[in-house]
């Protein structure tokens, strides 16, 4: 055998190599194909230029932002604004800056404004929705265990802050007291990261070397028309890239841009088109751009587990997430890669889908998986985009390199499956939206076999959840004393039992109180076009039936046909890894006022109906099932981009489009964040509504800065034109 030919044969060689000494090597990855992005110079150029023609009016508008405050300042000082000097930040590259001189507390000058304005919305009220644990039996349609909420609990809804937040007769504004996150005393300084006037300079620049080259001349996106469409301008149904995902009247977005890895050379601004448009785009094969380094779960395991490694500690216990109740336990991590392949019932044996929580940590991904983090890379398609510090159209890949940088991954998610759609804890990932650009890789499936036992149970289980869900949304079954507590500042308490009839659990930004509405008659909707009233049955013909017979009566016809024994091999030739939904952004509002209407038809943690929507996206408390996506295009006439991700496939996903996910097998998904110049802009509007979210809000633990990331990609756009114009 010759050289040459064990070469290519070995996997040392190759690269993919799963022993645990190739696999914990502390070494760079090097011999990589496609681990790095190379361009030509003509290319960047090229870039550059796209980037810069977007990013001009959103500097533009910032630099107009700040100019309104500094205007501001120069009056409260009794100067011109020329006379006006604003104190550079005493910063270190890697801290985040403050403009409180006494403690950590820093304000956005939109928060600013309203201040002085008298309307602060940036996080003005704080709520707490307490969910109460019924016991197992609760989660599979029993009775539950009737609990009274700790004396504790009831008490946060007599908490107030008395603490009013205004700007003083000069326009400047005191640091809040402590619970407001402050220290009370001191008065907040304007104060600049940069030097004095730099965003004004940079947009002076651009707008300079945009005239040189006639930027603003001519739309930004590179093609007139889509390679999509034919000559005439209809969707060209011959084309094998391709997929229909909608089925929209009079909409020319039902179909999907979904390339092959190996097709999509040269086909950037293809790509380019349909995402300046805000459409996702699947690019499948993509794992045959890279060496072939397994992901079976075994492999990662023993890549992280590090028994005896000197550098890195042991850790066989991890965080898992049960998607029936919502709530974390710890468990073995060989117990769950073994449920990961064999399935895993629960004590009734209801197939359970479990999640892992942030394993190993994103943070960590690169340093625990350093040759799973080289294939991840190797195998990102539009590497212009994706690459996270190479990338010339990754506005997040501009920030200086020893920053404070956001956490854009790569993540892994890996968890459990089914085929059949359970209604009831077999989403992975519930309704949310990003603060930025994604791409989401699916690297690995198992197909698990179940029992006849386990999709026995399912039918059974269901009908009970069933069951449960008519009584307690629309029958006699009152919980004793189930209470969502709302503490909200500057407002009034308000404690909500489930015993309330009367009860609208919205949240609205401008309420100042938990607003008390009379329901409509409940609908129960039927397959097809019927609908079914539930006050027919205490009033009309249907009267004598017994309870049990008119709920069987509602879910054979909500249902349909169950699980026998000759479906299995059915269940069992279903294809594709994770069933998708993903809204467009134009749609949102409708998307919204659905939930807000429905949202006692949901539950979320402890298999509770979710009592209160602070934000109906952002709260991620809520997944469609098939019923209410056909509910939901029936009343606002709205549906999402449905299709399944299959192994190797790279799903990106637009800023701004919510979306949802559930797994019909066993998967894991890598995934990474970045911001691209086309969605700077709704990446800026979605941090302006997350900062209007209330204070404890989990969607606000993100911070993407991404104001500074465009700030820095431009300057570094403009100092390589101008290196080019010379």
């Amino acid at each position: 055998m010759e050289k040459k030919a064990v070469a290519e044969a070995c996997p040392v060689c190759r690269g993919n190599c799963n022993c645990k000494a190739c696999l914990r090597l502390d070494v760079p990855v090097k011999n990589l194909k496609n681990l790095e992005l190379i361009v030509s110079e003509d290319e960047k150029f090229e870039h550059c230029q796209y980037s810069l023609q977007i990013l001009v009016p959103i500097l533009k508008w910032l630099n107009e932002e700040q100019t309104i405050e500094k205007e501001m300042e120069a009056k409260r000082q009794g100067l011109s604004l020329p006379q006006l000097e604003i104190k550079q930040a005493d910063c270190p590259i890697d801290e985040r800056m403050y403009c409180c001189p006494r403690c950590s507390f820093d304000l956005c000058l939109i928060c600013c404004r309203e201040i002085r304005d008298g309307n602060l919305l940036g996080g003005e009220k704080e709520v707490i929705v307490q969910y109460i644990n019924r016991g197992l039996d609760y989660l599979h349609g029993g009775e539950g265990e009737e609990v009274e909420l700790p004396t504790e609990t009831r008490l946060l809804d007599h908490i107030k802050s008395k603490f009013e937040w205004k700007a003083k007769e000069d326009g400047s504004i005191p640091c809040p007291p402590e619970d407001m996150g402050g220290c009370g005393h001191g008065t907040l300084e304007l104060r600049c990261m940069f030097s004095e006037n730099p965003i004004a300079e940079l947009v002076k620049n651009a707008e300079e070397i945009a005239g040189t080259y006639k930027l603003m001349d001519v739309a930004a996106t590179p093609l007139q028309r889509c390679l999509c469409f034919n000559s005439v301008g209809e969707i060209d149904l011959s084309n094998d890239r391709l997929r229909k995902v909608a089925s929209r009247e009079d909409s020319d977005d039902n179909y999907l841009y979904c390339p092959r890895a190996q097709d999509i050379h040269g086909d950037l601004k293809h790509f380019q088109w349909h995402w300046s448009r805000a459409e996702p785009v699947i690019v499948s094969n993509v794992l045959e751009s890279a060496s072939g380094l397994s992901w079976e779960p075994e492999v990662m395991w023993r890549a992280v587990r590090q028994m005896k490694h000197a550098k890195h500690g042991r850790q066989l216990e991890v965080k898992a997430i049960d998607c029936l109740d919502w709530c974390e336990s710890d468990i073995n991590i060989h117990q769950f890669f073994t449920g990961y392949r064999l399935g895993r019932p629960d004590w009734l044996w209801w197939p359970q889908i479990l999640k892992l929580k942030d394993w190993p940590p994103s943070n960590l991904f690169e340093e625990k998986l350093p040759r799973h983090g080289a294939e991840f890379l190797c195998c990102l398609p539009f590497k212009e985009y994706t690459h996270p510090r190479k990338g010339l159209l990754n506005i997040a890949a501009n920030l200086p390199e020893k920053s404070l940088k956001p956490d854009m991954g790569p993540k892994t998610y890996i968890a459990y499956g089914f085929p059949q759609e359970l209604g009831r804890g077999d989403s992975v990932t519930k309704l949310h939206c990003d603060m930025s650009d994604a791409v989401n890789v699916l690297t690995h499936t198992t197909k698990v076999k179940f029992e006849s036992k386990t999709l026995k149970t399912v039918e059974e289980l269901k009908r009970k959840h069933f069951e449960q869900d008519q009584k307690e949304i629309f029958g006699d079954f009152q919980p004793m004393d189930e209470k969502v507590e709302s503490n909200i500042s500057g407002g009034v308490s308000c404690p909500v039992t489930a015993n309330d009839k009367e009860f609208s659990g919205v949240l609205g930004n401008e309420d100042k109180e938990l607003t008390i509405k009379e329901p409509a008659d409940p609908i129960i909707r039927l397959a097809g076009d019927s609908t079914m009233n539930w006050t027919e049955f205490s009033s009309g013909p249907e009267m004598g039936k017994t309870e049990e017979a008119i709920l069987d009566q509602i879910y054979n016809a909500v249902s349909g046909p169950t699980i026998s024994g000759n479906d299995m091999d059915r269940l069992e030739a279903s294809e594709g890894g994770a069933l998708w939904d993903i809204f467009r952004r134009q749609d949102v509002p409708k998307l919204q006022e659905y939930l807000k209407k429905h949202f006692r038809e949901f539950r979320h943690t402890h298999c509770c109906p979710v009592p209160l929507v602070v934000h109906p996206i952002h709260d991620q408390t809520f997944y469609l099932t098939v019923d209410h996506k056909r509910k939901l295009k029936e009343e606002y006439g709205i549906e999402p981009w449905t299709f399944v991700q299959n192994l190797g496939d790279a799903v990106f996903i637009p800023a701004g489009c919510p979306h949802q996910v559930r797994n019909l097998e066993s998967c894991i998904k890598v995934a990474l964040d970045f911001v691209s110049p086309e969605n700077v802009a709704e990446c800026i509007r979605l941090t302006e509504e997350f900062r209007t979210l209330p204070h404890n809000h989990r969607a606000k633990e993100d911070k993407l800065e991404v104001k500074k990331m465009a700030v820095h990609a431009l300057s570094k756009i403009v100092k390589s034109l101008e290196q080019k114009s010379r």
